[in-house]
């Protein structure tokens, strides 16, 4: 299968199950996952203190209905997990309409959709249909029934490494604990999953790139509190990938906390000056998702958050209109692409210092000046054709302000080539020894 075949296969795989925070759907997700990861999966334990929240209890859901007074099946979980009130208590008893309707959850402004909602920290039973569905109900008894216990369990993350020149990271998180939502849920670990196999080909990686997937909220708070004060010593740059799926939708960037994250400066200068699609939002803690966590005062980790249909912005956020059809296998391989390409662009760019920076260098005796001033082709970078004009005019661009203070992206803001086209100068003036970098703060 190609690339994208396999992402639909592991979507198909994936989507039925139903995950919550804790339980036995979110460590098949993780084992599915580590199929294409090889992740160390890891628990903390039930009633474990992270900060200033608890691991809930483990919830373990066997079956859950409602019918009618002929014993039909009005909702069923085995129809859409999403009729099930995620950590739902048990419950079994009849019950009239005006009853029912007291624990049914709809979108009346969406009456075809059924919502997802979770009560994780808060004990009460509970169902979720479409409002036009309530709304057909006959006056009556219904029998509610939902076979459901919480036991003391953990909560389960999966992690893999691949390591670089440098201890330095790039922290790539996603979260698994959403059943049957396509954007808001699949679309951050496939994305992730298939990005780690394309970083995993890089010959060269100068960072070393951590992955993990676990549930949200919860789930990093449990991870920053066994692993923050390492992530606080090795973390370069980071992000959280969530709802990148979205047809025709460009690449969205949520800025860390931190104005000073990589990231926040490469996503600036790729947007403002070469004129990229992608669109760029503000941190703000108001909303979003695990960004939150590592960009909490007490961590400020320079972690950003890339989407594509942000939350919140399309019709089928946290309810059955997410799916497939609507987010798309197509855009979360544009994803791939896109985010693969801005990590390649991240490893580049960096501080650089001229190693011979008193006067110009005699480029002729290292081949570096060209023979004749003319547009034949010096070689191709990244299936691009550089010239011998543009090549000679990055390499003294780079050489005058390679002064350990200017990162590329404020050199290649001087002239109007592409930071991608730098690849090619920089490493020949590293290979004949006129250039060190790229040097991290």
């Amino acid at each position: 299968m190609n690339e994208r075949e396999q992402m639909n296969t592991l979507f198909d795989r994936l989507f039925p199950l139903l995950r919550s925070i804790t339980g036995e759907g979110l460590r098949e997700t993780l084992s599915i996952l580590s199929e294409h990861v090889p992740l160390e999966i890891e628990e903390v334990a039930s009633g474990t203190k992270v900060f200033d929240w608890t691991i809930p209890k483990e919830w373990v859901l066997r079956e859950a209905w409602i019918k009618n007074e002929a014993g039909q099946d009005i909702v069923n979980v085995k129809q859409s997990n999403l009729h099930i009130l995620n950590y739902s208590e048990p419950v079994d008893k009849i019950v009239d309409l005006e009853e029912l309707k007291q624990h049914v959850y709809t979108i009346p402004h969406l009456p075809h959709a059924i919502p997802y909602v979770t009560s994780y920290y808060k004990e009460r039973w509970g169902f979720c249909m479409s409002h036009e569905q309530l709304s057909s109900l006959s006056e009556g008894s219904y029998h509610v029934y939902i076979d459901s216990e919480k036991i003391d369990g953990g909560l389960n993350y999966g992690q893999a490494v691949l390591p670089g020149r440098s201890e330095k990271e790039v922290l790539i998180s996603t979260y698994v604990c959403h059943p049957s939502l396509a954007n808001n849920e699949l679309s951050g670990p496939i994305v992730a999953a298939f990005l780690y196999n394309r970083i995993k080909k890089w010959k060269d990686r100068e960072f070393t790139y951590r992955f993990v997937f676990h549930p949200e909220t919860i789930g990093s708070i449990a991870y920053l509190a066994k692993n923050g004060e390492h992530l606080r010593q090795h973390v370069y740059s980071g992000c959280v990938l969530t709802c990148l799926g979205g047809k025709d939708k460009p690449l969205n960037y949520k800025m860390a906390r931190s104005t000073q994250a990589p990231l926040n400066r490469l996503l600036d200068y790729l947007v403002v000056h070469e004129k990229r699609g992608y669109t760029i939002r503000a941190f703000s803690p108001l909303n979003g998702s695990d960004e939150r966590q590592f960009c909490s005062p007490g961590f400020n980790l320079p972690v950003g958050q890339f989407s594509r249909m942000v939350y919140g912005q399309y019709q089928g956020y946290h309810n059955s209109l997410d799916t497939k059809e609507a987010m798309t296998i197509e855009a979360l391989q544009q994803s791939v692409d896109e985010i693969e390409e801005i990590l390649k662009l991240q490893e580049l760019d960096g501080k650089y210092i001229n190693l011979k920076p008193f006067g110009e260098p005699m480029l002729s005796q290292y081949e570096l000046y060209p023979d004749i001033n003319s547009p034949t082709s010096w070689k191709e970078s990244n299936s691009r054709v550089i010239d011998n004009r543009q090549m000679l005019n990055q390499i003294l661009m780079t050489l005058n302000y390679g002064d350990g203070e200017h990162y590329l992206t404020d050199i290649a803001k001087k002239l109007n080539y592409p930071l991608q086209d730098y690849e090619l100068s920089t490493r020949k003036l590293i290979e004949v020894g006129l250039l060190q970098g790229p040097i991290r703060d």
